[in-house]
C-alpha cells in the first residue's frame, strides 16, 4: 500500500494557529482536534490515526509537515503501531518536517511494536529555522509478549538551516542517528539494550540545554553539537521505558522551563474582591 499525506499549519493575522492544508490517504488519517478542547488550544493538535492495518510488509507511507512562522503544532498518535510481516519488501514510513521562523512542533507518536519476522524502516527528516523548536519522540518495542523482535532500522536527521549572515553558506546537522532492532549481533552485546526489549528516545531542540547532560536509572540526557539534546531510555516494557524517558526529559532545562511557564499561566488569579490582612496578603 502506498500513501501520501500532507499537513500545513500557519498563524493567521489574528494570532491563531490554523490548519492551512490537510490531505490524508489510507492507511494514515490526520484528524484535527475539535470542539471545546480544540478551541482552548493555543496551537493546533492533530491526531495520527491508522485507518487500516499498517505497517505491513510492502507499505510505503510518507507524511510532509510544514509549520509556518510563529505557529505551533502537536502531532500525536492515538494507538500503538504494530509492524507486521508479509511477502515482498520492507514496510517504510517517511516523515519530512519543515519548521519556519519561531515555529514549534511536538511529534509524539504512540509506540511501534516490531513483531517477529517483520521488516520495518523509518525516516524522520526535520529541517529547522534557527529560531524553531522541535520535540520528537520514538518508542520501539522489540516484539509482542513472548516473541523475538523483527527487523527495524530507523533514522532521525535534524538539520538547522543556515542563518542569513555573511560567510554562512551551509546547513548544520544537529543529529543524524540510526537505531536498529532485531540484529542478533547487536542483541548479544550488553552495551546494546542491557537485556531490555524497549528503546525510547526523544529529541529536544527546545530552549536551553544542559552542558553536562544527565543520567539516571535506565536513562540518559546528552547535549547535541550545536544545540538540542537527545534523551534515551530503555525498559522491559513500554510503560517502564516511557516512565524513564519522562525522567530524562524532565532533566532538560529548556523543556522544564516551558512546562513551568505553562503551569504558571494556567494558575487561576485570585478573585478581585478578595480581602487582605494587615500584612497585605490576600485570603
Amino acid at each position: 500500500m502506498r500513501a501520501r499525506a500532507v499537513l500545513a499549519v500557519e498563524r493567521d493575522t489574528g494570532g491563531r494557529c490554523v490548519v492551512r492544508e490537510l490531505r490524508s490517504e489510507s492507511p494514515l488519517s490526520l484528524v484535527p482536534r475539535r470542539g471545546v478542547a480544540g478551541a482552548l488550544d493555543t496551537g493546533v493538535t492533530v491526531h495520527l490515526v491508522g485507518s487500516a492495518t499498517t505497517p505491513l510488509a510492502g507499505d510505503d507511507v510518507e507524511l510532509d509537515v510544514r509549520v509556518g512562522p510563529g505557529a505551533a503544532l502537536v502531532l500525536t498518535g492515538v494507538a500503538a503501531a504494530v509492524a507486521l510481516p508479509g511477502a515482498g519488501r520492507a514496510s517504510t514510513l517517511t516523515v519530512r518536517v519543515e519548521l519556519d521562523d519561531g515555529a514549534c512542533l511536538q511529534y509524539l507518536p504512540e509506540p511501534t511494536v516490531v513483531t517477529s519476522r517483520a521488516d520495518h524502516r523509518t525516516l524522520l527528516h526535520a529541517t529547522l529555522h534557527p529560531t524553531a523548536r522541535l520535540r520528537a519522540r520514538e518508542v520501539l518495542v522489540g516484539g509482542r509478549s513472548g516473541e523475538p523482535s523483527g527487523r527495524y532500522a530507523g533514522t532521525t536527521r535534524v538539520v538547522e538551516r543556515a542563518r542569513p549572515a555573511p560567510g554562512t553558506t551551509s546547513d548544520r546537522v544537529l543529529l543524524h542517528q540510526t537505531q536498529e532492532l532485531g540484529d542478533a549481533g547487536l542483541a548479544a552485546s550488553s552495551a546494546y539494550l542491557g537485556g531490555r526489549r524497549v528503546l525510547a528516545t526523544e529529541v529536544l531542540v527546545w530552549g536551553d540545554d544542559s552542558a553536562d547532560g544527565a543520567v539516571g536509572d535506565d536513562w540518559s540526557l546528552t547535549s547535541l553539537r550545536g544545540r538540542g539534546s537527545l534523551a534515551t531510555a530503555v525498559g522491559h516494557d513500554a510503560v517502564g521505558a516511557q516512565r524513564a524517558l519522562a525522567e530524562a526529559v524532565a532533566a532538560h532545562p529548556g523543556w522544564t522551563s516551558t512546562v513551568l511557564a505553562g503551569a504558571e499561566r494556567a494558575r487561576p488569579a485570585p478573585p478581585p474582591h478578595a480581602a487582605a490582612d494587615e500584612s497585605g496578603r490576600r485570603w
